[in-house]
């Protein structure tokens, strides 16, 4: 164990108490924040899989913004790809082609 020169361990301790407490509130409002981003990622992949390519306006600006959404949808790992999902309460439809998740 090692005291800081000058200051007394109980102090230390205080210290030590006072940045657990903040990296508990940081944890947090990460964990919070990943919620919300969860939700936003499941809603645009229910958009992207529910998107008929051929109904999307001949705007080359509209069709690269799509091409972006979906590859990074698709760099996304199976795992963070389904908590998303799950976030919105979509599920694969075994119905559609390439079951594409629908939301309920």
């Amino acid at each position: 164990m090692h005291a800081t020169v000058g200051v007394p361990d109980m102090t230390v301790h205080a210290l030590n108490d006072q940045e657990v407490r903040l990296l508990r509130e940081e944890i947090e409002l990460l964990m919070t924040e990943r919620q919300k981003l969860l939700q936003v990622t499941g809603a645009a992949a229910v958009l992207v899989a529910n998107l008929d390519s051929d109904n999307l306006p001949d705007d080359q600006d509209t069709i690269d913004a799509a091409e972006v959404l979906a590859e990074s949808l698709n760099a996304l790992s199976e795992e963070t790809l389904k908590d998303a999902l799950d976030s919105v309460r979509a599920e694969f439809d075994s119905e559609a082609p390439g079951d594409s998740p629908r939301a309920n």
